[in-house]
């Protein structure tokens, strides 16, 4: 069975800096948290602790993970913006 590495998805964010022209341009990708809870994929953007021991499995925004094809498949079906590029074949 395939093995893929999934990065979860990420957001371009700068610094919230009123009236600086300079740092508008300043931008750091942010990961996406996912979370799948019995099944149900939901995507969140600062997770918390209690949100993170209440899921079935959850892939923290910004790291890798290992994955297989049934994974792989149900994350893109789950309707949480992941897509085929967020994975690489092992």
């Amino acid at each position: 069975m395939p093995e893929w590495t999934f990065r979860t998805p990420s957001v371009d964010e700068g610094p919230a800096v009123p009236g600086s022209r300079l740092m508008r341009f300043y931008k750091l990708a942010r990961g996406i948290t996912i979370f799948n809870r019995s099944g149900a994929y939901t995507a969140v953007r600062y997770p918390t602790e209690d949100e993170i021991a209440a899921a079935t499995v959850a892939y923290i925004g910004g790291h890798e993970y290992v994955v297989d094809d049934a994974t792989k498949a149900a994350l893109i079906a789950g309707g949480v913006g992941v897509t085929e590029s967020n994975f690489t074949a092992l």
